[in-house]
């Protein structure tokens, strides 16, 4: 059975925006509240599994980026596909090629976690008793990322061809099957024995084989992804159409993360308390940026479908829009986090001094979160326009740039306040240069023909 595409090149540009954004926004949600789950249950066993939490979730978010990129990739060059009209065998064999080289490089990324994780947490400063902590969560973790690739795969053929509520719906399930399953695989229930942060990781292990199983059959059955005859057919063509925006793309997702490690190796100086309220704050964080998350997710195939079909007026319009949005909901939610943040890191970090780490952290990094939208949005723009090497020059900007030397600076001179400080000197810089690189790369440009008509079409 063949479903229809979804035409992102044709009516009103927010539409067209809304119509992959709005269901992600969910999806995104549910997904981000499972590292939120974690913290809250494991924060009430105590100072150390909230702490291995905060050692965590930056590292695994960091590999899960790599992916993110891949997905990039595939969502350019499906997208793109449709948007040239291809045959559907050609959409076809890119989606087939898109998950299993998704699915063949992750099972050696995972090998190699399972291998290095006890090295690469000492380095960040881990105590020995919260490394033990760490050690019972991330075998599982690894176990399930080949998993969690195959699942990202499939949902960016899915954005492509316009179906964003199909992708969020997979996510919301697993998310609420993960969620469920902390406290019991945690605590325990019945015959089922308390496991401690090893069922954190339990539970993730399990939700994600649900959700692979879900999405392969979804995707089989509504024919956008199938074995042809001749399943190997332009395997390397597949391969290298993908990896020229998924390459840069994956490194550019990656730095963030990869930054936010690095970033918490800077809080361990002032201690574990701190890393722990860091923690719990950089989680509220991202609950915080899910809708510009998801606006990043809608941009990206409504600039690749209408880039494929030479509709560069639409994908401007498009990204103005998106960058609009950022500014109108960062302004909102910084008010939020500004006036409650004391309350909400209590909710999360365990303890009283960890929550005004977090506190300190939300109240003032709140009122930066617009700029950061503006990069994840542009990025993702940029990636679907076939320039991931700019997406990768300004995610490396701000992370090497910025945020990593003013972090150490900022720690080394008035420790807890100068980490603040930088990432909010981060995000704002950020935005920024997401402007900037935007323009540059044409995407910000509305073509003359296009400007009169601008307010109209959008």
């Amino acid at each position: 059975m063949s479903q229809p595409t979804r035409d992102l090149t044709r009516g009103a540009v927010w539409r067209a925006i809304a119509a992959v954004s709005a269901p992600m926004t969910i999806g995104i949600f549910a997904v981000l509240s499972v590292g939120l789950a974690d913290a809250f249950f494991l924060g009430r066993l105590g100072r150390d599994p909230l702490a291995a939490v905060g050692y965590i979730f930056p590292v695994i978010t960091a590999i899960t980026s790599l992916s993110i990129g891949l997905s990039a990739g595939t969502n350019a060059a499906v997208s793109q596909a449709i948007g040239r009209k291809e045959s559907e065998d050609a959409e076809h064999r890119l989606a087939l090629h898109a998950v299993g080289l998704g699915t063949t490089l992750s099972i050696l990324v995972a090998l190699a976690v399972w291998w290095s994780f006890p090295a690469l947490f000492r380095l960040l400063g881990a105590s020995e008793a919260v490394a033990v902590e760490i050690a019972e969560y991330m075998p599982w973790w690894a176990l399930s990322f080949p998993l969690l690739v195959t699942l990202m795969q499939i949902q960016a053929v899915f954005r492509a061809h316009g179906k964003g509520g199909w992708a969020a719906g997979i996510m919301t399930v697993s998310a609420l099957m993960n969620v469920g399953m902390d406290p019991i695989l945690i605590f325990g229930l019945g015959p089922i024995p308390a496991l401690g942060t090893e069922g954190a990781g339990l539970a993730t292990f399990l939700a994600r084989v649900a959700a692979v199983c879900g999405a392969v059959a979804l995707a089989v059955w509504s024919g956008l992804l199938r074995v042809r005859s001749r399943p190997f057919l332009e395997l390397w063509f597949s391969i290298k159409t993908i990896a020229h925006v998924g390459a840069p793309a994956a490194v550019s997702n990656a730095i963030n993360p990869a930054g936010m490690a690095a970033v918490t190796a800077a809080v361990s100086v002032v201690g574990e308390t701190a890393v722990a309220g860091f923690g719990a704050a950089t989680r509220v964080q991202s609950m915080a940026l899910v809708p510009l998350m998801a606006l990043s997710a809608g941009i990206g195939p409504v600039v690749g479908q209408n880039w494929g079909a030479e509709r560069q007026d639409r994908a401007a319009r498009g990204l103005w829009l998106c960058f609009s949005w950022c500014a109108l909901y960062g302004l909102g939610v910084g008010a939020l986090l500004f006036l409650f943040a004391t309350p909400i890191a209590a909710a999360i970090a365990n303890g009283s001094d960890a929550a005004e780490f977090g506190a300190q952290y939300l109240r003032w990094v709140g009122w930066s979160l617009f700029g950061y939208g503006m990069v994840v949005t542009g990025n993702a723009a940029m990636n679907a326009r076939d320039k991931a090497v700019w997406s990768l020059g300004l995610s490396l900007s701000r992370i090497a740039v910025i945020y990593l030397p003013l972090a150490w600076a900022g720690v080394t001179l008035f420790g807890y306040p100068g980490i603040v400080g930088a990432a909010v000197a981060a995000n704002v810089l950020g935005g920024a240069g997401a402007a900037f690189a935007t323009w540059k790369t044409g995407l910000l440009r509305l073509p003359s023909r296009a400007r009169s008509t601008a307010a109209q079409a959008a």
